[in-house]
């Protein structure tokens, strides 16, 4: 029986050769491809077809803490409307590498402030999206 274990300090977030830092606690990135990979169609008769999606979208939610270094540099590159590239790396095992070269963030973080560490959250829609 093998044993795996996981260590949150093994996930790195880059963005245009950037390191993230400063994640929030818990689910602190969310990568998910943006629709299924195919549909089925039956017909009248039971026959089933299927069809491909050759959508390449998929979507990366990064969330941090409202005091990470990273929020100021994600908000003026939402504002800055450009592509860039974002990789999420588990050196965990399974090893995995989710993102693309081309992904833009759909806009800046919402503000809520209290009295205690509130969090910041980034969506990044991927136009390239792999998952290895």
């Amino acid at each position: 029986m093998a044993i795996a274990s996981y260590d949150a300090k093994s996930v790195t977030v880059l963005v245009d050769g950037v390191y993230i830092t400063g994640f929030a606690e818990g689910s602190f990135v969310e990568c998910e491809k943006a629709e299924d990979t195919f549909q089925t169609s039956v017909g009248a008769q039971g026959d089933v077809g299927i069809s491909e999606v050759n959508n390449p979208i998929g979507n990366i939610t990064v969330t941090l803490q409202q005091t990470s270094p990273s929020v100021p540099y994600l908000n003026r590159l939402a504002a800055s409307k450009r592509l860039v590239p974002i990789w999420v790396l588990s050196y965990n095992a399974p090893r995995e590498k989710i993102g693309g070269t081309q992904a833009r963030v759909l806009r800046p973080a919402q503000s809520t402030f209290s009295n205690s560490i509130e969090s910041r959250a980034f969506q990044f829609q991927v136009f390239d999206y792999t998952q290895e």
